[in-house]
């Protein structure tokens, strides 16, 4: 009897423990970080085509010239160097080069270049399909005042 009652409970013991195993959820995907959501607001899933074609916009001082810019591009990238490309910027971008965050809040970046745009801290608010670049480009020290003022891109994805 009690030879039947101890392989009844091995039995048992050993049931338990193996309908205990497996089907273990997977940990919950931890939540994403504030330059994590901002980099993916900039460059999608990797890679993303920002344009004024098909209802941008540029505005200096609160004037229009979006037909100085009319087939403006700016390309971000991210990954372990974050790169852009830029194109028909009217030298106001450098055609290529890196990206950064300007401070800890992630609502700010900053280009890599030689051109009017680059070093300044470029404000970005993304929604949806579209961004807007907004910066200012100082009275000059070696630039001319052609480029001076406050400019705002409102970008379409492409």
């Amino acid at each position: 009897m009690k030879f039947k009652f101890l392989i009844l409970a091995l039995v048992s013991i050993s049931f338990l423990t193996l309908s205990s195993c497996g089907d273990d959820k997977p940990d919950p995907t931890p939540p994403k970080t504030a330059e994590e959501l901002a980099i993916e607001a900039l460059t999608g899933s990797g890679t993303q085509s920002w344009t004024i074609a098909g209802g941008g916009s540029v505005t200096r001082d609160g004037v229009d010239i979006t037909s100085t810019y009319p087939n403006f591009e700016i390309i971000l990238n991210s990954g372990s160097s974050k790169t852009y490309t830029s194109r028909n910027s009217n030298d106001l971008f450098d055609s290529n080069g890196n990206w950064a965050f300007a401070g800890a809040n992630f609502d700010k970046i900053t280009l890599s270049g030689t051109k009017p745009a680059s070093g300044r801290e470029i404000s970005f608010t993304q929604t949806g399909n579209n961004l807007t670049l907004v910066f200012t480009i100082p009275s000059p020290g070696s630039r001319t005042n052609a480029v001076v003022g406050n400019y705002s891109f409102k970008l379409l994805k492409k």
